[in-house]
């Protein structure tokens, strides 16, 4: 059973990108229990999304699952066609869709790693934006979350991400472009930016000495001595995607567990 809604969100129709696994499988979860038809986007992962599927459906809910990449935009396209046909419109869009790569100094820079990233990172959220924002403006309503990075705001004393990052701090910027250009259509465009959550992502496809590692420095690191959970974005995304942060757009909310290694306190 779908859980009671808050927020004026059940009925409502949702793209999450990258929700095969991660935060965005927990975001698309989250969205199920609160009665809003998800389009479960994958780009490799298709059993995992079928399982992400299964059990919005299982919750009582609607979903289905669509292959493609963000970076590609016709695919993009046609995934916003399927969500039209197949549940009426889209309302909600949840960019969450990243690739990390690469991890050294300038030096070392290889553009066979960060244009990858830059096609995925942030072709893929003006791609599916302006996929979903004729559909929106038609409604007059419209909710845009990114999913971006503490990485992005350029204070993580954290080396080696130099690239990442650079994708990242362009979402947020983006963002606040969007909400700028889309508010008077009565769309809201706001980010969330994670700090160390526990993904594949950030940890699994580490050595297990050097998943350890990881944790334990963020941690250290962290005024709440945690990491983060996929279900700790989640909570916020559906937030930003309620009526309950109608009066809020063009906002980065930053949910990292109070970290406390900066290079600068200031942007």
């Amino acid at each position: 059973m779908v859980s009671d809604v808050k927020g004026g969100l059940e009925g409502r129709v949702a793209i999450v990108t990258g929700a095969s696994r991660g935060i965005g499988r927990a975001t698309a979860l989250a969205f199920g229990r609160e009665g809003v038809k998800v389009v479960v986007n994958y780009h490799q992962h298709k059993a995992n999304a079928e399982e992400v599927v299964d059990e919005i459906k299982e919750l009582g809910g609607s979903a289905l699952a669509y292959q493609g990449d963000v970076g590609d935009r016709d695919a993009v396209e046609g995934m916003v066609e399927e969500a039209v046909v197949k549940f009426g419109g889209v309302d909600i869009l949840v960019n969450n869709a990243g690739i990390a790569m690469g991890a050294g100094p300038l030096l070392e820079f290889k553009e066979e790693e960060f244009d990858p990233m830059w096609s995925v990172n942030v072709k893929g959220i003006l791609h599916c934006t302006r996929a979903v924002v004729p559909h929106m403006m038609e409604r007059r309503y419209g909710k845009v979350v990114n999913i971006a990075s503490v990485a992005g705001l350029g204070t993580a004393l954290l080396p080696g991400n130099m690239l990442y990052a650079s994708t990242k701090a362009a979402v947020i910027i983006l963002t606040k472009r969007l909400a700028l250009e889309l508010g008077q259509y009565g769309i809201n465009v706001n980010a969330i930016a994670p700090g160390l959550i526990r993904t594949d992502m950030s940890l699994f496809r580490r050595s297990p000495d050097e998943q350890r590692k990881r944790v334990q420095y963020f941690t250290e690191k962290s005024m709440l001595r945690r990491i983060g959970e996929p279900e700790d974005i989640a909570n916020v995304a559906v937030f930003l995607a309620s009526e309950e942060s109608s009066f809020i757009t063009g906002q980065v909310i930053t949910v990292d567990g109070g970290r406390i290694d900066f290079i600068t306190h200031s942007l």
